[in-house]
């Protein structure tokens, strides 16, 4: 599912490069560097933050993947069963098992576990950034 976010990725990225000042480029070429030294050395660096804000979105949004397995379900039942995804599971739960609790119970614990994975995500890249 990370191709559902490929269009959204390259705006964010497009935009980030778009904002790498000009005399980085001109500096490197001068210092000698080639397309590839420029291309490692200064976009890669300076695109790090936008990188890393594309990696959180396309992980929050695969945990929130129901769509796809939910139209597939009838196709491939034997394949994509209730519990394929956390939201495909509290969807069964509710509204064909009649647990309603339990299934804003598994909904609560997915967005904790969300929160939970971007606060790593984050301060690890945070943790990076000052050391």
């Amino acid at each position: 599912m990370t191709w559902e976010f490929v269009g959204y990725n390259m705006i964010i990225l497009y935009a980030a490069l778009r904002t790498i000042p000009q005399e980085l480029y001109e500096a490197a070429a001068m210092d000698g560097a080639g397309a590839w030294r420029i291309a490692w050395s200064v976009k890669l660096p300076a695109l790090r933050p936008a990188l890393l804000l594309t990696l959180l979105f396309s992980v929050i949004g695969s945990f929130q993947l129901f769509n796809e397995p939910k139209l597939l379900q009838d196709i491939a039942p034997d394949v994509i069963d209730s519990s394929y995804t956390a939201n495909l599971y509290a969807y069964s739960l509710a509204f064909t098992g009649q647990q309603v609790n339990y299934a804003a119970a598994v909904s609560f614990l997915l967005g904790l576990v969300i929160v939970i994975f971007s606060y790593a995500v984050l301060f690890t890249a945070n943790r990076r950034r000052t050391s």
